[in-house]
């Protein structure tokens, strides 16, 4: 089974237009939902110690997530009753995106960069691993720009702004 990039949102359609292009160049990862972090990244201190291995997105019922790069989706089930989609990705790191409400890919399927993998609940869990060590997802993450556009007062039809780009970096630092 083989995920296709169409997606309703335009902010969707031009992740799938850019992600292969970002993660190929390695700059960065497109995010896998457009919403705000609410649960950083904690390092574990020892392997089997407590920590959070990811980031926890707040997220609407329903919003497609999608995913961050282009692989083989190595797991999809549930783990005590919680929804998790794994895909191997081509650039050897593992992305993990759990907390879903469903998931649209089977084990073994080839994911897409900016394809569906599932839809979240209230909240997403997005982690990534190198190798077998989870890695900070944050800095790996880029944030989508959109250019301003003037919006006629005179009720006249609205037109389309330019699509949103993906920029690397930290979008409080100046990205």
């Amino acid at each position: 089974m083989r995920v296709g990039a169409l997606v309703p949102s335009c902010l969707l359609v031009a992740c799938a237009a850019l992600c292969a292009d970002v993660t190929t160049a390695a700059a960065c990862y497109p995010p896998p939902v457009d919403a705000a972090v609410v649960a950083p990244f904690i390092a574990p201190s020892c392997e089997y110690c407590p920590g959070h291995r990811g980031l926890d997105f707040a997220t609407r019922p329903g919003q497609p997530v999608v995913a961050v790069g282009a692989g083989v989706a190595s797991f999809v089930g549930l783990v005590a009753g919680v929804r998790y989609v794994v895909v191997a990705q081509d650039d050897g790191r593992r992305a993990t995106y759990g907390r879903l409400a469903t998931s649209r890919v089977s084990p073994g399927a080839r994911v897409d960069a900016g394809s569906i993998v599932g839809t979240a609940a209230d909240l997403l869990f997005f982690g990534l691993r190198s190798g077998e060590r989870y890695i900070d997802p944050a800095p790996l993450l880029g944030h989508w720009r959109r250019n301003p556009w003037l919006v006629p007062v005179d009720g006249s039809a609205r037109r389309p702004g330019a699509p949103p780009r993906l920029v690397c970096g930290n979008p409080h630092q100046g990205g």
